[in-house]
């Protein structure tokens, strides 16, 4: 992390992919105070020059090595599509800027290795964008695990669904949609929460059942149901569906975690069926906002929600805190990149495990994941 960064300098910010999620952070960060400058590229530079405008950016090009080039910057935000985020990461951190990066690190485990060696050699900050995180019940939760609440952990029982209004958007937009898989895209998330919760254990191996039936067409799976062996014994038992019909009233997605130790348990529940709104007027879903539903589990868009003009939720306080991080070096509750690397290729390795039918031992080389 670049020195003149931390002495609390004006910080020169650069994004990279002008979707929701990069609008979005750059929206918190302008609104922060706490930018000097802020560089805008999109490939779509109709796009683009439009919302650098919007957001009065100092600057706009479509070429992400001319934007990291400028002496104004030294921090970068890469919120492109999945697929696209490999070459902007290996750039930004060739010139030593601070990365905030959207999961994964790559799609292809080679690659993402490929990132974490360069992040390592050049000693750039990198941190990955695992917003849930930063909602309060997942660090509470984290806190009194971490404190020995419970005991040694011995088992954790996970289940994540998913709206396929959003998991069809995804999948739509990507050029190998085999590799867009339940597991790799969207139960990261909560894969990323539970070795979080779990981190001084290791994982020694994991199996794993994938079935596609909704998403077929598409060239995908519906869910995969996975468990992760640990060491010392303790077992992670996952599963995964982004295959739900549009009408469930999550706008994006549910989680719900048992947790069970020596000494206590805690329970999770992520689902947000407390707050259910039902209307004749349509209500936009999610990533996919042009889409309307008539009955929704209000706050299910896990980076949050916006209301009364400004955007409130774990995706405001992680791109606040990751800004903090920059400008002062210190430490956060962020992914790191070898967080990152970690979770892809675990959830790399209950796919390979459901395509073998057989257990898969970990750690397990990245080539062997792709073939």
């Amino acid at each position: 992390m670049s020195e003149d960064v931390k002495n609390h300098e004006p910080l020169g910010l650069a994004l990279v992919g002008c979707g929701m999620i990069g609008r979005t952070r750059a929206q918190i960060a302008r609104e922060s105070g706490g930018l000097g400058w802020l560089g805008i590229c999109d490939r779509d530079e109709k796009t683009g020059k439009a919302f650098a405008e919007e957001i009065q950016a100092d600057f706009f090009t479509a070429d992400y090595r001319e934007l990291f080039g400028r002496s104004e910057v030294n921090a970068v935000i890469v919120a492109t599509d999945e697929k696209n985020h490999l070459e902007p990461v290996l750039a930004a951190a060739e010139a030593g800027h601070a990365i905030m990066v959207e999961k994964p690190l790559a799609i292809d485990a080679r690659d993402s290795a490929r990132v974490l060696e360069t992040l390592r050699s050049t000693g750039v900050d990198a941190v990955v964008g695992y917003t849930r995180r930063f909602l309060r019940r997942f660090l509470t939760a984290r806190e009194r695990i971490m404190t020995g609440q419970l005991g040694d952990i011995s088992s954790m029982t996970t289940r994540a669904f998913m709206n396929r209004i959003a998991s069809t958007a995804i999948v739509e937009r990507a050029d190998d949609p085999g590799k867009f898989t339940p597991m790799v895209i969207a139960g990261t998330h909560t894969l990323d929460l539970s070795l979080w919760f779990l981190e001084e254990k290791t994982p020694a191996k994991v199996y794993a059942s994938s079935v596609s039936k909704t998403m077929a067409p598409l060239g995908t799976k519906d869910a995969t149901f996975g468990i992760v062996t640990f060491e010392d014994g303790a077992m992670l038992s996952m599963t995964i569906n982004w295959a739900l019909p549009e009408v469930w009233p999550g706008s994006v997605c549910s989680n719900e975690f048992g947790i069970v130790g020596t000494e206590g348990v805690l329970t999770i529940d992520d689902t947000h069926r407390d707050q259910v709104l039902a209307t004749e007027k349509g209500q936009p879903a999610g990533y996919t906002p042009d889409i309307r539903r008539n009955v929704d589990f209000l706050e299910s868009y896990p980076a949050g929600d916006f209301a009364f003009g400004q955007h409130w939720g774990p995706i405001r306080d992680e791109t606040l805190t990751w800004l903090t991080r920059v400008r002062t070096g210190r430490d956060t509750t962020h992914a790191t990149a070898d967080d990152g690397h970690r979770n892809l290729v675990i959830s790399k390795a209950m796919d390979l495990s459901a395509r073998r039918g057989e257990a898969v031992r970990l750690p397990v080389a990245p080539k062997e994941l792709e073939e």
